[in-house]
């Protein structure tokens, strides 16, 4: 068998990878700490799953239209007005069986040979991935340390070309829990107007899990470029619904033919009784939420100051998400060689940081999506082993 050449330029999510192993090692009998995957450690809010058993039990088991129930798309649009303050249509909404499936049509729809696609880099790792894959040129948007894994937008606009067809924005970003400063999403903007072709994904997965009282900031909410503007997002992080495989897009009007094609062809429609859940999940309290998110707050006071305090390591803030991402430069080792050690000798899971582009090495991934007394002991295991 001989499969198509572009295939090879498809890379994968280092963090499956580290979860498989830390399943392995703890089947042999080793007492691991995994806080390599990225999911809440929250069960999914009884109300949501009881919404999808009555579905089941009242007969929704056949095909939905492609993009979505309407009752559905209502609620995100409504939820959209809530939280963001801008009006969609519920025509402009496109419900698909996980987030990763808007960024895959996104850049199929915009990758090619000759094209180019700027994405953020240390960024998620199926960005750069799906953009070899279609054969455009992957372009990195550097994120930096120094301002707390924000971006310039004066670099960012400086490699913007007449082959730039799609920019890539993610805050909250994943895997640095860095947001975007304000000041330089108005820039970005402002200079987009120069490049009236240049499509832009908005990557707002973990828009409501930010930090220090701080409002997100929606790309949504720029009229200038609502016209071509494709919103990512969805209910794993934000309801403790990973393995339900639900997320949305909200489209231009121009693409919306595009993209209902691209469903049909992919995936028909995303499961009748997750859509009803995630109804369920809009509509119902959303007190799971907030309670969810002033965990991950204090959990992360907590472990930035134990990585501050282990040799070598140098973490900063982040401003939201669930992953602390220290400088690890100190320890004289590089990120996959440390992860590893770190996975097999501590028996502590972290994600090296070269998994999300080359800008990461330096790095690693830690999620603190886990009990305060895993957090605690993983950085004693840390700290022990580079003492």
């Amino acid at each position: 068998m001989i499969p198509a050449d572009n295939l090879q330029n498809m890379g994968s999510e280092t963090a499956f990878a580290v979860l498989a192993r830390a399943n392995q090692l703890a089947a042999e009998g080793r007492d691991i700490i995994n806080l390599g995957i990225g999911q809440p450690d929250f069960r999914t809010p009884d109300h949501i799953v009881e919404a999808a058993v009555k579905a089941l039990r009242d007969g929704h088991h056949g095909y939905t239209p492609a993009p979505g129930m309407m009752p559905l798309r209502e609620a995100v649009a409504a939820d959209i007005l809530k939280h963001r303050g801008v009006e969609v249509s519920p025509e402009q909404v496109m419900v698909v069986p996980g987030g990763k499936m808007t960024m895959f049509f996104a850049i199929l729809m915009f990758g090619q040979p000759g094209h180019e696609i700027l994405y953020p880099n240390p960024g998620f790792p199926i960005y750069e991935s799906m953009i070899r894959y279609t054969g455009a040129t992957a372009v990195p948007i550097e994120l930096h340390e120094d301002r707390l894994f924000s971006f310039s937008a004066d670099e960012v606009l400086s490699k913007l070309s007449d082959r730039t067809r799609l920019v890539i924005i993610n805050s909250p970003g994943n895997p640095t829990g860095g947001v975007i400063d304000d000041d330089e999403l108005d820039r970005l903007v402002a200079g987009l107007e120069d490049f009236p072709e240049t499509a832009v994904l908005s990557d707002e997965i973990y828009c409501r899990l930010v930090f220090d009282n701080r409002a997100h900031r929606s790309l949504l909410g720029y009229e200038s470029i609502r016209d071509r503007l494709i919103l990512l997002d969805g209910w794993s992080k934000t309801y403790a619904m990973t393995g339900w495989r639900a997320g949305y897009g909200v489209w231009p009007r121009s693409l919306l033919d595009d993209i209902d094609k691209m469903i049909v062809n992919a995936n028909s429609c995303t499961n009748a009784a997750t859509q009803m859940a995630c109804i369920a999940a809009l509509t119902g309290p959303q007190d799971s939420v907030e309670t969810m998110r002033q965990a991950f707050e204090e959990r992360r006071g907590v472990i930035i100051d134990l990585l501050n305090a282990i040799p070598g390591f140098h973490c900063v803030m982040p401003g939201g998400a669930f992953y602390a991402f220290p400088n690890i430069a100190g320890t004289g080792r590089n990120s996959w060689e440390l992860g590893q050690a770190l996975l097999e000798e501590c028996g502590v899971a972290t994600v090296h940081g070269t998994s999300f582009g080359a800008m990461g090495e330096g790095f690693l991934r830690l999620s603190y999506a886990a009990s305060m007394d895993n957090i605690r002991e993983s950085a004693r295991r840390m700290g022990d082993y580079l003492s």
